[in-house]
């Protein structure tokens, strides 16, 4: 047990972590994401996929368009077209998933009117035959008037916009003002809306709103049912047809607690009742009152008419005979077109259908509130188990124990979800498990992967032969004692170097080592480097001691930009033997160091310290941080001329109190050319931007830089800062330092 407490202590460490998420402590993106894939691909493999006879859609196609005229139409040809659809075909509800919000003065009645108050006055048989045709002219009277009596929704929209300027009119609420009082209940509001004309609301049976919910992915996959608007309650167009087809029953909201919950402090509306004669029909809603739209299938799961077919009477009497209509459109024109699990442009109206029959089936899949403690219980009861199983079981075992677990983990939540309409999170317990097995069975290799590099910083120091050489020449002028003096250093490491590890045998990973390394260390020679050490795959070298350099400086810069320049070749060369690909951080900086030779008296190197080292290798470990291949410190910066430097940041490195500015060099001045001059320029002014704390104008620069460098990971890298410090402001004091806790 002692052995494996190390084990243990990261187990439960990913244990808590993914359940901080899941009690909703703080929010990691991805795994939403991952689990938004889920529920979509659940709905994909488990949807009907058949057709629903009960409901028809009657579309505003470009078939409608080219026989009828492009929308809006004159009210009367709208009139007509509901005359047909009841007296004619006997449907039995129609839904209207377009705003009549404009008067129509398609007629010219309006300019009629002008004449007969002004110029036509005085004229008895003008202002005869006006009267006399005035009821034919009138067309929005004459839409009021074929929607009274008629079991006819209409539909509206609901706006967030901030100057709350609303049109039209609002049905009655469903709900007034003050029927939640004492309750929390986080209902969509919305600030204004976009109604009908008042005559044809007041005429209409009721209204419903036409907004679904959108994702933080795009993706429509709920719909509020009931949302607020100046504290009353308004209806969707789904449950408002549902709701007609049952005789107009009132909205009951169901809360748990009153029937088998019991906790008291439990606030959490799931469900919405429709109580009938014939029994109560009972709806689920999730905590914001919305429910899950239950897709039977892709675009056409209902029946699609052509209004202008119903116009020219093409539809066979006792086709539509019963059935609920909705009026919506699929013309790319007229924007109803939605992003959703089961296609990416998907009829809005086709939407509302699916919500109607998945009502009046009762297939609305629930997510109460209650279903974040039911994930927080299940993570905490397999993390425990797998973290005190795991380390005691063979990798043989241990493989069969995870998959046994993740088996389970699926089959249980299948079965709350087919059978019990039940939807439960699934990434956090996968994750949980993958993680904890993917711990666990590399925790051995990592472990002695460790002990290989300790053993190398330990044992493979050296004197460079060619510094013996150059030294040997005048041994007079130089000196192995310790000393204090202005140097610069270099840091490099092989980024990923575990994985390509992995995948070579130890002939093949040997034989790699050395081409990599013997290229680099050629550069470092050429440039008058000495090269300190191997560290495993790192490299250190430094300029200026023993060999004096006044430009060590630029030496050491132009050895990083010769490093990077020089791995083309090298992974060329690799391909052709079929080797990984290799990618590196070099770090550089200057500063005052002790120099000399130490060690014990078994063992002694001619070496650097000092605070500038450490810094130096700080500048290397952040290299990936940042998506840069060098990063140099202020003091190289200062001391090299004929570079061309970005400014990376402000950053307090682990162990140093001060912040220090770093650097990338992009290229000699020489080299250098307008559009490298333009894009630097824009990346200074966003720097500016985001240390005056401008989020938005940084925003804009990081984005415009993304699009001249789609390839420069910094700029996606500061547009991440940049939205997290938008969520959690720094301070007013903040002055654009970044401060890492780890090397």
């Amino acid at each position: 047990m002692r052995q494996h407490i190390v084990r243990y202590a990261l187990g439960l460490l990913i244990v808590l972590v993914l359940l901080g998420h899941a009690a909703r402590l703080y929010h990691f993106e991805f795994i939403g994401r991952l689990d938004a894939i889920i529920y979509d691909n659940k709905i994909r493999l488990t949807m009907p996929k058949s057709v629903d006879d009960r409901v028809v859609i009657l579309d505003i196609d470009e078939k409608s368009l080219g026989e009828i005229g492009r929308w809006p139409w004159g009210r009367d040809r709208v009139s007509e077209l509901i005359g047909k659809l009841f007296d004619r075909h006997g449907i039995v509800l129609l839904g209207f998933d377009v705003v009549f919000a404009e008067p129509d003065d398609s007629s010219g009645l309006k300019a009629l009117d002008g004449l007969s108050r002004r110029e036509l006055k005085e004229n008895a048989a003008f202002q005869a035959a006006l009267q006399s045709l005035r009821p034919q002219l009138d067309h929005d009277g004459r839409f009021a008037q074929t929607l009274k009596g008629r079991p006819v929704i209409l539909g509206y929209y609901l706006s967030g916009r901030s100057d709350g300027v609303s049109s039209g009119a609002l049905p009655p609420p469903v709900l007034p003002a003050g029927s939640f009082t004492g309750r929390s209940i986080p209902f969509t509001v919305w600030s204004s809306y976009g109604g009908n004309l008042a005559e044809f609301q007041k005429a209409a049976l009721t209204g419903g709103h036409f907004n679904p919910l959108v994702d933080f992915d795009g993706i429509s996959r709920r719909v509020p049912l009931i949302v607020e608007y100046k504290d009353e309650y308004y209806e969707a167009l789904s449950l408002a047809m549902v709701r007609a087809l049952l005789g107009q029953p009132k909205v009951v909201p169901w809360f748990p607690e009153e029937s088998w919950f019991s906790s008291k402090s439990y606030q959490g509306m799931e469900a919405i009742d429709l109580p009938t004669a014939r029994g109560t029909l009972r709806i689920p809603v999730d905590e914001n009152v919305a429910a899950l739209i239950p897709y039977r299938g892709h675009q056409g799961s209902f029946r699609y008419y052509s209004i202008a077919d119903v116009m020219a009477d093409r539809i066979k009497p006792g086709e539509l005979k019963g059935k609920v209509a909705l009026i919506g459109t699929t013309a790319p024109g007229l924007l109803d077109l939605r992003a959703t699990p089961v296609g990416e442009a998907y009829p809005g109206v086709e939407i509302h259908a699916n919500l109607i029959a998945g009502m009046l089936d009762g297939a609305i899949k629930q997510k109460p509130s209650y279903v974040l403690g039911a994930e927080v219980v299940l993570l905490l009861l397999a993390g425990l188990a797998m973290v005190l199983l795991l380390p005691l079981l063979s990798p043989l075992r241990a493989t069969l124990a995870s998959l046994v677990a993740l088996l389970f983990i699926l089959t249980v939540n299948f079965v709350f979800w087919h059978f019990g309409n039940l939807v439960l999170p699934l990434a956090s317990a996968v994750l949980l498990i993958l993680t904890l097995y993917v711990l666990n069975m590399s925790y051995g290799y990592f472990v002695e992967s460790r002990a290989k590099r300790q053993f190398t910083e330990l044992f493979g120091q050296y004197v460079p032969p060619e510094l013996v050489e150059e030294m040997s020449r005048n041994p007079e002028s130089y000196s192995m004692d310790g000393r204090k003096a202005e140097l610069t250093v270099l840091f490099s490491d092989i980024r990923g170097f575990t994985t390509i590890s992995e995948g070579l045998g130890p002939d093949e990973l040997t034989r790699l080592m050395n081409e990599y390394l013997s290229a680099m260390t050629e550069v470092v020679r050429k440039n008058r480097g000495t090269l300190d050490k191997y560290i495993g795959d790192a490299i250190m070298a430094f300029w200026g001691a023993p060999v004096s350099d006044p430009q060590h400086a630029r030496q050491a810069v132009v050895t990083a930009m010769q490093m990077q320049a020089a791995l083309p070749a090298v992974n060329k060369a690799f391909a052709a033997k079929g080797w990984p690909e290799v990618r590196i951080g070099v770090g550089v900086n200057t500063g005052e160091m002790t120099v000399g030779d130490m060690g014990s008296s078994v063992r002694k190197a001619y070496t650097v310290m000092g605070d500038a080292v450490n810094l130096g290798s700080r500048l290397e470990g952040i290299t990936k941080q940042y998506g840069v291949g060098i990063l140099v410190g202020e003091g190289t910066r200062k001391a090299v001329k004929d570079v061309v430097f970005r400014e990376v940041d402000r950053v307090q490195v682990k162990g140093k109190e001060e912040p220090v500015a770093i650097y990338e060099p992009v290229c000699l001045e020489s080299e250098s050319g307008k559009p490298v001059q333009e894009e630097l320029k824009l990346w200074n002014q966003a720097l500016r931007y985001y240390r005056a704390q401008e989020w938005d104008q940084a925003e804009v620069a990081l984005l415009n830089l993304s699009r001249m460098a789609p390839d420069r990971a910094l700029y996606a890298k500061y547009a991440e800062r940049v939205s997290h410090l938008r969520k959690e402001p720094p301070g007013a004091d903040w002055k654009g330092v970044w401060k890492f806790e780890t090397k």
